[in-house]
């Protein structure tokens, strides 16, 4: 549940109170500036956040990106510079929003969480990531450092495509795009995932297929919880009338919208089959339980006349026929025998085994 649902620590507090809500991913905030236009390049690290205010005045565009969110101090002076309003900062440290897009006129903010297949303990993190995007700067906020924005850094560095010659709103886009299309990598490692699973439900079901199965769902309600909103902020973005979106970008924007529909499907398909695999494993143990129900009621239904006899021959009255008989012992059994072959020969003719 702690996955799904961040403990808060501004019970009591008036709104807009700056509280780190959230697990602190790292020890120090890195915050790093790349200021650009089509013919200019300027990247730098930046050891304090006044270093990131003379950039708001300049022309070019100016993406600053704020890796660790627990010192809210830099936020909130950050939030002065550029204007924030104090619910927008407070949304930004509280790190278990809503995908959700807010527009503020003189700029937008958006929510987007960016997953992660951890490898060691085969689980799926998210991490949330806050856009505001102004007329000429993004400022991007992450939990901690390590994203999926790498080729989009390498592409402003290269000047490749259009992005060093379009505005703010267009490197907004690349972006989101980024982040939607991160979840079909990992999509394709759960699909995997699944896969195995499956083929492990039908030939050998142990108790560690449910686990996984289990791990699974618990994974996919995950997944669902972030991508569902993705829709919506996407076609937010698309329809909205701001002035800081240009009609250019808003084709681009569809085209994002296309990928999260196409993610948030793609969970939808893999939940029901997951849901599926847990009603398929549950009915499997059914089954075999009633085949050895059924071997074990065979098995009895066969010794009840035999027991019967046995039973019979077992009291110990002093006149009974057969008790001085030579062959009385040897014609028990055959009995005995030839009606357990005789019922064996019946149920397999019933096919009840």
């Amino acid at each position: 549940m702690s996955r799904l649902l961040k403990k808060s620590k501004k019970g009591g507090l008036p709104p807009g109170t700056l509280v780190h809500v959230g697990e602190k991913k790292t020890e120090k905030v890195r915050i790093s500036i790349i200021d650009y236009d089509e013919a200019h390049l300027q990247e730098k690290e930046a050891e304090t956040i006044e270093e990131c205010f003379p950039f708001k005045e300049k022309p070019t565009v100016t993406w600053i990106n704020i890796d660790g969110l627990h010192e809210v101090k830099i936020i909130e002076n950050l939030g002065k510079c550029y204007g924030l309003h104090p619910l927008v900062l407070e949304d930004i440290v509280h790190t278990g929003q809503r995908p959700k897009m807010d527009d503020y006129e003189t700029y937008i903010f958006v929510v987007l969480r960016m997953p992660n297949y951890n490898k060691e303990n085969g689980e799926i993190e998210d991490e949330q990531i806050s856009l505001v995007l102004g007329e000429n700067f993004i400022v991007s906020f992450q939990e901690k450092q390590g994203d999926v924005f790498d080729p989009v850094r390498e592409r402003i560095r290269k000047g490749k495509g259009r992005i060093r010659r379009t505005g703010a709103d267009y490197l907004a886009y690349v972006l989101a795009d980024a982040v939607v299309d991160s979840y079909f990598a990992l999509l394709e490692k759960i699909g995997d995932e699944v896969e195995k699973l499956g083929e492990e439900l039908v030939s050998n079901p142990t108790p560690g297929t449910l686990a996984g199965i289990h791990r699974l769902k618990s994974e996919m309600i995950l997944l669902r919880k972030s991508t569902w909103p993705l829709r919506e902020v996407v076609g937010g973005l698309e329809r909205t009338e701001s002035r800081l979106i240009q009609e250019g970008t808003v084709t681009y924007l569809r085209d994002v919208y296309d990928h999260a529909v196409q993610v948030i499907d793609t969970v939808e398909t893999l939940r029901e089959m997951v849901s599926g695999m847990l009603d398929t494993y549950l009915s499997s143990m059914s089954n075999r339980m009633n085949e050895v129900m059924k071997v074990l009621t065979m098995i009895a239904t066969i010794f009840i006349p035999i027991t019967f006899i046995a039973g019979i021959y077992g009291m110990n009255f002093e006149y009974m026929p057969e008790l001085k008989s030579h062959w009385g012992y040897f014609i028990a059994l055959s009995v005995m025998a030839v009606i357990g072959v005789w019922m064996v020969i019946h149920f397999k003719r019933r096919r009840w085994l």
